[in-house]
């Protein structure tokens, strides 16, 4: 287990995934994509994909809580997956969003706040 990436029981195996791609803020995780490459996304989609329905039924109805960090790093975990999922799927790897402007110009004004 890769220690303070622990994630709910039942998702054992995806300590590795959220180490590397979890974060509690969306600019956090925007770092991480922008500069992931397209083994990373081809990678996090491959681990993810069988896992998501799983994650997303213990996440339904989910209030986040500071309390449980477990759980409010799946859901970090499943919003990181939502994020870079395009980049494999539709971007043919690539951080950047093709035939658009550099995605580092947009700065969400709730990119600072935490999951």
């Amino acid at each position: 287990m890769t220690e303070g990436y622990e994630l709910p029981e039942g998702f054992e195996g995806l300590e590795a995934m959220a180490e590397k791609w979890a974060r509690p803020t969306e600019d956090e995780r925007n770092a991480i994509r922008f500069n992931a490459g397209a083994e990373d996304f081809a990678e996090f989609c491959e681990v993810m994909m069988p896992r998501l329905p799983g994650l997303l039924g213990r996440l339904a109805g989910y209030d986040p809580s500071p309390s449980d960090p477990a759980e409010n790093r799946a859901l970090q975990l499943v919003c990181a997956f939502a994020e870079a999922a395009p980049h494999h799927e539709l971007y043919g790897g690539s951080p950047q969003v093709p035939f658009s402007f550099d995605a580092r110009r947009f700065v969400p004004e709730h990119g600072r706040q935490r999951l």
